[in-house]
């Protein structure tokens, strides 16, 4: 599996990149995760990320491998650092796979355990 991870101070660029080229891919899958304007019922202006690098990064790439097994052929991981204001796209994964099934199964697992076990903090910033 190709990887590429990338930890950015802010938040992600709204870019969006060409699609793979490759013969084997059938599903290219991207999950932008946004910041939401309340949590807890309480009104946000922003969160401002830690991250515990380079621990951060060795942690996204295991997981990504753990999960991949075999049938993913590439992922990249973008998540911000530093304050990342309401609206704006603080964590990117962006896959691809030979099956939808595939590419969607390796996401939802891949956030769901990155959430419990790699070391980014978020801290709101109330309005």
């Amino acid at each position: 599996m190709e990887l590429e991870v990338e930890l950015v101070e802010g938040a992600l660029a709204w870019e969006r990149e060409a699609l793979p080229s490759q013969g084997t891919v059938g599903a290219h899958a991207v999950f932008e995760g946004l910041v939401r304007g309340t949590e807890n019922g309480r009104i946000l202006t922003a969160l401002d990320y830690e991250a515990y690098e380079p621990m951060t990064t060795r942690g996204l790439e295991k997981l990504a491998h753990e999960l991949g097994d075999g049938k993913i052929l590439s992922a990249k991981i973008e998540h911000s650092i530093g304050r990342v204001p309401v609206g704006e796209c603080s964590f990117r994964l962006t896959v691809c796979a030979a099956h939808r099934k595939e590419a969607l199964a390796f996401m939802d697992a891949f956030i769901d355990r990155m959430k419990l076990e790699v070391p980014i903090w978020k801290n709101p910033v109330w309005a």
